[in-house]
């Protein structure tokens, strides 16, 4: 017993001497690895005083980058400092919400300076906004703001989650019993519900428009268009296929659940639709064939390549849709590709006596003409309008 208990004493010993021995004789853990040094951060864009802009981007094992935008002239040549970042200066940049992206060679990408990025199914742009020495339309004021809401629901008529944003004016939540007329805006092709919002800058415009006493209050449903797969092979096929599956969306899912959640006028007279590019044809379509529900109309830039296909309900009476509708405007800028689709369509207008307002603008297919028309566009809705049925025509 002795001899065990003494064992039982040295053992421990032992086992930690062997221990220390082994840990003398190993080879030391390798040091973690030093954080890399970056340097100060890149700081890009930045917006100089006299408006013009300096682009940056940290890109040391690059041979030739490059930044191009909405403002012009093509992609400019960026050059290349000891820490390996790349920089131009452009301008001076007439005040406006650009898009833009570099061009790291041959490989085209996002500004990872700028966390602004336009909202779309595929993101290839970053934003920038010139300020103008007054504040433009669509910049934020120091003005009465509304609210944007972010909405998730699953459609029934999809059987998938989609997406919403709705915005209600200045004092919706402290006035609780008044009812507000409704728009449903719709976006264009490859973007998302954020794409109004974000790019279109919907929510400031509308504010700015009610500072100045030139629209009235209004909730704005801005959906997701896109209800069937994209991008689909054949481009017209495909925005056919997917104007059957947003129609059956918003009329069946999205209007029961805003009408049901939100104070507005559910009634013909106090329900708009409107929308840019394939927005632009789904508002034209679907308000055109459903003059029981939308009052008011808009298409700016409009997807819409058979007319008398898609409007057919609209040309079978047109007393009777003259007699529903409260406003149709069309419009589209001379240098867009689609301006020829708004013209044929407003001729066939003119041909059955359908009264509406056309106008050829000054533009092209972009986001700044598309914010341009919403100002225009939306001090009309809930108005008094004309009821001749003579058509309105400010510009071919």
């Amino acid at each position: 017993m002795r001899h065990a208990a003494m064992l039982l004493t040295v053992l421990p010993c032992l086992l930690v001497a062997t221990a220390l021995r082994a840990a003398a004789q190993a080879p030391a853990a390798p040091a973690p690895p030093a954080r890399p040094d970056f340097g100060p951060p890149v700081v890009s864009p930045e917006v100089l005083p006299d408006r013009r802009v300096t682009f940056r981007v940290s890109a040391p094992m690059a041979k030739a980058v490059t930044v191009s935008g909405q403002w012009g002239g093509g992609p400019r040549e960026m050059t290349k400092d000891e820490r390996g970042v790349w920089s131009v200066t452009v301008g001076p940049i007439e005040p406006e919400l650009y898009e833009y992206n570099f061009t790291i060679d041959g490989f085209q990408t996002l500004d990872p300076g700028n966390s602004v990025v336009k909202p779309s199914r595929t993101p290839r742009t970053s934003l920038l906004e010139v300020p103008g020495n007054a504040p433009r339309l669509s910049e934020f004021q120091n003005v009465p703001h509304g609210t944007v809401r972010i909405h998730w629901y699953q459609s029934q008529s999809l059987g998938r989650r989609r997406g919403l944003y709705v915005y209600t004016p200045p004092g919706y939540d402290q006035d609780t019993k008044t009812r507000y007329p409704i728009l449903y805006l719709l976006h264009g092709a490859g973007d998302n519900e954020a794409a109004w919002t974000v790019s279109g800058r919907a929510p400031m415009i509308v504010d700015n428009l009610l500072a100045q006493g030139k629209v009235v209050p209004m909730v704005i449903v801005m959906p997701d268009g896109h209800a069937a797969p994209w991008p689909p092979r054949d481009f017209q096929r495909g925005l056919s296929s997917n104007m059957t599956d947003f129609e059956r969306d918003l009329l069946q899912d999205v209007m029961p659940l805003v009408e049901k959640r939100y104070r507005v006028r559910a009634d013909p007279a106090h329900r708009a639709i409107a929308g840019l590019s394939m927005g632009g044809g789904q508002s034209l379509t679907i308000g055109l064939n459903h003059p029981e529900l939308f009052g008011w109309i808009g298409g700016f830039s409009a997807a819409i390549f058979q007319p008398e296909q898609s409007v057919a309900k609209a040309l079978v009476d047109p007393k009777a849709t003259n007699q529903r509708l409260r406003l149709l405007w069309i419009a589209c800028g001379t240098d867009d590709r689609l301006v020829q689709n708004a013209r044929q369509l407003s001729d066939l207008l003119d041909r059955h006596q359908i009264r509406h307002e056309f106008h050829a603008t000054p533009g092209n297919h972009s986001w700044p003409v598309w914010r341009r028309y919403l100002a225009e566009f939306a001090p009309l809705l809930f108005t008094t309008r004309p009821t001749s049925t003579s058509a309105l025509r400010s510009s071919r």
